[in-house]
């Protein structure tokens, strides 16, 4: 994939590279061009080779230009949740050292009471549309060359952590100094892990939002292996079957909850689309159900791929056909990385035996911007760094994660993985959604809860819910061991989850827990 987007788009500039959620298409002449007029505003306003710009964007051209903008100006991509608060995005406008922030009115008050909090600024407040004390970030851009800039070096994204304690970190890597030809970011390599090429007709669905750290990896490295990407602005179940049809789409990286609510969608809707075109869809971000799983594999057969990694890094890979013969488990290692399990002592753990993951990679460490006692908490002597997953390794060599460590619930000193226990309840056909954590007993320490999103077909009634909590136990009791059963279930008719997927069990459990430490 050497060249890169700048590469391909010159090749070949009448070529379709990103379709918005609103269906508006634009070619890869299209995009370098804007992308080049972004990049010399960016000059323009001062902006320097190790300086970071942050964007709180919706999906679509705007995020991919200004990305592909910083990757060959040498400096820091910031993309940021844009369901976070004014202060939190402020928090990271001022840790990232933002010097400029770049929006949509869509966002306008809360990028403005942001950019207020952090002391932006007037010249680094940037917009499309119309936003109170920002400039009108169309009409500067559309002042700039649509040139190459000259003296161009490679930048990198810098995520921001979304840790369960503690305000959020940037993960951050040293530049390479390379020509962005040559070197993008540290995994411009990334597709090929998965067997996916350059070209080659391919076409990837951007599910989630641009924030997050695997959709900037995935599809802005199809973008660099010169292929077209397709946004979505809100998931849906039925409109990504849909888009998967209309465009042909080859590839996508979803997480399990959205396999399961595709699942469940009914079968006269599921069968109205041919989806035989994907031959990688990629998944990751929690563990997956193994009845989701398989019922996946069944529908989509081989294209069905799950890693393991982190902002921080990776990782393992697992292939349709290998996670057939070791149900559950998330792969080996990849090429260029290591990994091993150790107890709480420091020591590795034997196969089979749970404990922390810890992996290495051959290039690309990385620090937690400004926060040095964090970056060696969560690395060891030998290199190797943590994010507090738990997991084991079999004989041959295939791990398997349990759960993150912070959410793992101690009961009679027994450990439990609400994972494990969130994966047979959505096995339950009238379970739409579950999560199970722990909560303060006076006894044992703690005990489990479990919070269960209905099927829309159950009726909110006490007696129709009555008979599902009946209903979830008889369905638990021959598939998990009495210890690992919840104490108590609770209805919620939609539970807290990212756009991306990823649970927000903090929510439902951090008031359980307020103004206490330990159960007893």
């Amino acid at each position: 994939m050497a060249g890169g987007f700048w590469y391909f788009a010159q090749q070949d500039p009448d070529a379709l590279a990103i379709v918005e959620p609103d269906g508006t298409e634009h070619s890869a002449g299209d995009v370098l061009a804007l992308c080049n007029q972004v990049s010399h505003g960016l000059r323009e306003l001062g902006l320097e080779v190790g300086d970071s710009v942050a964007a709180v964007l919706p999906n679509g051209l705007q995020p991919a230009v200004v990305y592909l903008a910083a990757l060959q100006l040498g400096l820091y991509y910031v993309p940021i949740n844009y369901r976070l608060s004014g202060p939190e995005i402020a928090y990271i406008l001022a840790d990232s050292e933002a010097k400029a922030v770049i929006s949509n009115e869509r966002y306008a008050d809360l990028v403005v009471l942001a950019a207020d909090d952090a002391d932006m600024p007037a010249a680094g407040r940037l917009a499309w549309g119309e936003v109170p004390g920002f400039a009108d970030f169309g009409l500067f851009v559309a002042k700039q060359p649509t040139t190459l800039p000259d003296d161009r070096t490679a930048g990198a994204a810098m995520h921001y952590t979304s840790g369960t304690t503690g305000r959020p970190k940037g993960v951050k890597r040293e530049l390479t100094g390379l020509d962005p030809e040559l070197s993008a970011e540290l995994f411009a390599m990334v597709l090929g892990l998965f067997g996916i090429q350059p070209l080659d007709g391919n076409v990837h669905l951007s599910t989630s939002p641009n924030y997050h750290t695997a959709v900037t990896t995935f599809a802005g490295n199809a973008l660099h292996a010169g292929h077209v990407v397709v946004y979505m602005d809100k998931w849906d179940p039925e409109e990504t079957l849909a888009l998967i049809e209309k465009y042909g789409c080859t590839h996508t990286h979803m997480v399990p909850t959205q396999f399961h609510r595709m699942l469940s969608l009914p079968e006269d809707v599921r069968s109205k689309y041919d989806v035989s075109s994907m031959r990688f869809a990629i998944h990751a971000a929690a563990p997956c159900p193994i009845d989701v799983k398989r019922k996946m594999i069944d529908w989509w057969g081989e294209s069905i791929i799950e890693y393991y990694a982190a902002t921080e890094g990776g990782g393992t890979l697992a292939t349709a056909a290998q996670w057939l013969e070791y149900p559950g488990t998330v792969g080996t290692v990849w090429p260029m990385s290591e990994l091993k399990i150790l107890d709480d002592d420091g020591v590795g753990c034997p196969s089979g035996t749970p404990g922390t993951v810890w992996m290495r990679m051959s290039s690309g460490d990385f620090e937690y911007k400004g926060d040095s006692a964090k970056t060696d908490d969560t690395h060891d002597a030998e290199g190797f760094f943590t994010v507090g997953d738990v997991g084991y390794l079999n004989d041959e060599g295939y791990l398997f994660l349990c759960d993150r460590k912070s959410d793992m619930i101690i009961a009679g000193g027994v450990n439990i993985y609400p994972a494990e226990i969130e994966g047979e309840l959505l096995a339950h056909p009238q379970v739409a959604d579950a999560a199970v954590f722990g909560i303060p007993d006076p006894d044992m320490g703690e005990q489990i809860k479990a919070v269960v999103q209905p099927m829309e077909s159950v009726g909110s009634d006490e007696e129709s819910l009555d008979a599902l909590r009946a209903s979830i136990m008889a369905h638990l009791q021959p598939r998990l061991a009495k210890f690992k059963w919840p104490r108590t279930i609770d209805f919620n008719p939609e539970l807290p989850r990212e756009p991306t997927g990823k649970l927000l069990k903090r929510k439902l459990r951090d008031p359980y827990w307020a103004n206490r430490d330990t159960a007893i």
